[in-house]
């Protein structure tokens, strides 16, 4: 996953995204703008919606309901993409304005299953570097038993000038 750092927001009562470029800077209420302009994205579309974010620490939820396999337990490909999500926001807020942040090593290791509720991620920055980050990220259930661990490396590139 790519993603790239966010900058200001845009003019009240516009998308941010309405020009086709992200506003510069950090926005102020960086949850609201992660939300909002991932909305039309995987994590949206998982319904993953961030709680929480920062550098060093993020918090997002996600149904179960939409996001199992056959037996209709929580698909471990959805904890994965949890995961990435929430370790490639983080990595750009580390990173900052002008830089992308790129996953380049993920892992799993699926403990227990979840067959309904919301299931919560919390990643915690373990590395943060000029060039990569890396995140230990946790998935839990509603009653707070750990369903998944995974751990993610991002690196950090400047954002290439557009032509």
């Amino acid at each position: 996953m790519t993603t790239t750092a966010p900058r200001t927001p845009a003019p009240s009562g516009q998308h941010p995204t309405a020009s086709g470029a992200l506003p510069d800077g950090i926005p102020e209420d960086t949850v609201a703008w992660i939300n909002e302009v991932g909305a039309d994205t995987l994590p949206g579309r998982m319904g993953i919606t961030f709680l929480e974010a920062s550098a060093e620490r993020l918090v997002a939820t996600m149904p179960v309901a939409g996001n199992t396999q056959l037996y209709r337990m929580l698909h471990g490909g959805a904890s994965v993409v949890l995961a990435e999500s929430l370790g490639s926001i983080g990595a750009v807020l580390h990173a900052g304005d002008g830089h992308i942040a790129v996953g380049v090593d993920i892992n799993a290791t699926h403990h227990q299953a979840a067959r309904g509720g919301t299931v919560t991620g919390v990643a915690t920055a373990l590395y943060l570097g000029r060039t990569t980050a890396t995140y230990e990220v946790v998935v839990s259930d509603e009653s707070g038993r750990r369903l998944c661990t995974s751990r993610i490396t991002c690196t950090i590139h400047a954002r290439r000038k557009r032509t």
